[in-house]
């Protein structure tokens, strides 16, 4: 009853589910997917980077990070080490965030903690690391394809803290090709455009490796079940969410209204609820 409205407003603008074969590698499901063959992020990270990436050990996507049980956890994207014990924390963020600079700074703490077994007093056996943050837009507004970030001097550019942390942040909508590779370039183009039209304009043989793993996620019938399951539960999620708003809002409504020395009757035909389910809210506030 009290719901009834507000459940059929919702349901009458459901969104439709995008079929997966029209995902691209910028919405996180797809990409995550993609990234669970290590050999496929070890061809994105030479992309990046320009050379070739040890071969990594097994790839963990969604790794969980958290500092205690009460403190707020980070789910990674894609998280890989090589062989030569470097961290990678490669992140597909499609939806613009103010917090995108401290965000990444939070995850860069949390891996070196993750890093450290307890008592080590020896801070030179941290890992080098590199959180990887790749953008349908431009963070900065510089225009630049790439971002790196290293910690340097501000009385002594040239002078750089050699701490192994990096952070780096590709825009795939970038206007200085001629100042990064034209591999990247075209990596970021496909990113957000991922489709066999752009895989096959590529001269590029690692983005047409990523593609054929791309194709084998869209044709997977496993994946398919999955990306169901998982846009059902997000989809659940988000109606209890909407749920629990309503139902905090109307209790407000209905604190505001006692205040005032209304009935319980009162407040029903105000609110067009019946008189126990409000009846059932009051007595929640009571007990709050």
């Amino acid at each position: 009853m009290i719901y009834g409205k507000i459940k059929e407003k919702y349901m009458n603008k459901r969104q439709k589910l995008i079929p997966l074969n029209s995902l691209n590698l910028t919405d996180r499901f797809l990409f995550e997917e993609v990234m669970e063959d290590p050999l496929i992020h070890k061809e994105v990270l030479s992309i990046i980077f320009g050379r070739e990436i040890p071969l990594l050990e097994k790839n963990e996507t969604e790794k969980e990070l958290r500092i205690s049980p009460e403190a707020r956890s980070v789910r990674m994207d894609v998280f890989s080490m090589d062989m030569e014990k470097t961290v990678y924390n490669t992140e597909m963020q499609k939806q613009r965030r103010a917090d995108l600079s401290r965000r990444s700074r939070y995850y860069q703490s949390l891996t070196d903690i993750s890093l450290l077994d307890p008592g080590i007093p020896d801070y030179s056996t941290l890992n080098d690391s590199y959180i990887i943050m790749i953008t349908p837009f431009d963070l900065f507004g510089c225009g630049k394809y790439q971002y790196t970030f290293r910690s340097v001097c501000e009385e002594e550019p040239q002078c750089i803290l050699e701490d192994g942390a990096t952070r780096i942040f590709l825009n795939t909508r970038g206007r200085n090709e001629d100042e990064v590779s034209a591999e990247l370039v075209q990596f970021l183009h496909y990113v957000e455009h991922t489709t066999d039209e752009a895989a096959e304009q590529t001269g590029s043989e690692r983005i047409k490796h990523i593609h054929d793993r791309v194709r084998k996620v869209r044709n997977s019938e496993e994946v398919g079940v999955k990306y169901m399951q998982a846009w059902e539960e997000k989809y659940y999620e988000k109606e209890e969410a909407r749920k629990e708003g309503a139902r905090n809002k109307l209790k407000e409504q209905i604190k505001k209204k006692l205040e005032k020395g209304k009935t319980v009757d009162e407040i029903a035909d105000a609110l067009e609820e019946s008189a126990d389910s409000i009846q059932t809210l009051i007595k929640e506030l009571e007990g709050d």
